[in-house]
């Protein structure tokens, strides 16, 4: 199994394989390291210090999880991300932010209930959920996304 992970320097897709994950991968197309860079296909962490390398710079759209370890809403949410991190691959990029203990972009983009999702395309905020949405709800808007 391979996973994808996204330049953060160049945005190029990078195929690494598991059997070489545990070594320093590098870019293809630039040699940046890829150490720390986001993964296609699983809901990656973030902190409000990374949100404008790896979501504004972004060369594919992106989908930010605001939400809180604490809540129930939240944790319903969750595999229901994971799944659809899973079926859109390498076409979009997860990230989840916890607002309790990340507050800046929280507050940038007046997060005021959690779990709120923020969908952005180019940089910019294009859609956004409030609260626990069933999962075609989801896939409809990322689909609007893609186009």
């Amino acid at each position: 199994m391979s996973d994808v992970i996204v330049c953060p320097a160049c945005g190029a897709k990078n195929r690494v394989p598991a059997e070489k994950q545990h070594l320093t991968p590098k870019c293809g197309k630039c040699g940046h390291s890829l150490v720390g860079a986001p993964r296609c296909g699983i809901v990656n962490s973030l902190v409000d210090s990374q949100f404008r390398q790896l979501v504004e710079r972004s060369p594919l759209p992106v989908v930010v999880d605001f939400y809180s370890p604490t809540c129930g809403p939240c944790r319903i949410l969750a595999p229901v991300l994971d799944t659809l991190a899973d079926a859109y691959g390498s076409r979009l990029l997860f990230f989840k932010l916890d607002t309790s203990s990340q507050q800046m972009h929280a507050a940038r983009f007046q997060i005021r209930g959690v779990p709120t999702l923020l969908l952005f395309k180019a940089g910019q905020v294009v859609d956004q959920l409030v609260g626990v949405a069933p999962q075609e709800e989801i896939a409809r808007r990322l689909d609007a996304l893609l186009r």
